[in-house]
Parts: structure tokens; sequence; C-alpha cells
């Protein structure tokens, strides 16, 4: 199993599922509105439900006022901020439940 699948991984899978009848820079196009899309609605506070897949939405979480960074060990404090979230849709859970674990982490 392949650790890492990138956008351009994405990019040429769906070029040779398409059996090259669409041009690689048209999916290319329309992977980067999608994201662009998914980022933009996020921003705006939308949650984003792709059925089978996933729910992506902003999650705000709570602010520290006696946090550190781990790195220097300096004290700082941690404001409220939204972070994106994403759960996994039932269909996805059910498809990886049996995912067999091969050490390849």
């Amino acid at each position: 199993m392949k650790n890492k699948i990138t956008k351009n991984d994405l990019i040429d899978n769906i070029y040779s599922k398409s059996n090259k009848k669409i041009e690689r820079q048209v999916i290319q196009s329309v992977v980067d509105d999608f994201i662009i899309s998914l980022k933009g609605a996020l921003e705006e506070g939308a949650t984003i439900e792709l059925r089978g897949f996933g729910t992506f939405e902003p999650r705000l979480r709570k602010g520290r006022s006696l946090a550190h960074n781990p790195k220097t060990g300096e004290k700082l404090s941690v404001e409220p901020h939204y972070v994106a979230a994403f759960r996994a849709g039932k269909e996805l859970k059910a498809n990886l439940w049996d995912l067999k674990n091969n050490g390849d982490n």
C-alpha cells in the first residue's frame, strides 16, 4: 500500500480512468477548482458534506492562557481559533474497517 498520494497522483489516476479522453490540464483545472471551492466554503464557515466520503467543517478550538512552545519552551497564550476538521462518512469507515496494517506507516 502506498503511504502518500499527492494531488498529481490523483490527477494522473483520473486521467488514466478517463482512458485519456479528457486532457490532463482540464482534469488538473477541475481538481484545483474543487480544492479552491472547499477552502472557500470552509473559510466562510460552511460545512461540506460529501455523501459516502465524509464531512469537512470548521471547528472552534478553545484558547489557552498557559501554553508553551515545545521546541523553545517559550510560554505563550493561544487565542480561540478555528481549524478544519474532517469526519469520515459511514461508507468510508466501513471500507477502512478491515484495512490491514502492514507496518508501512
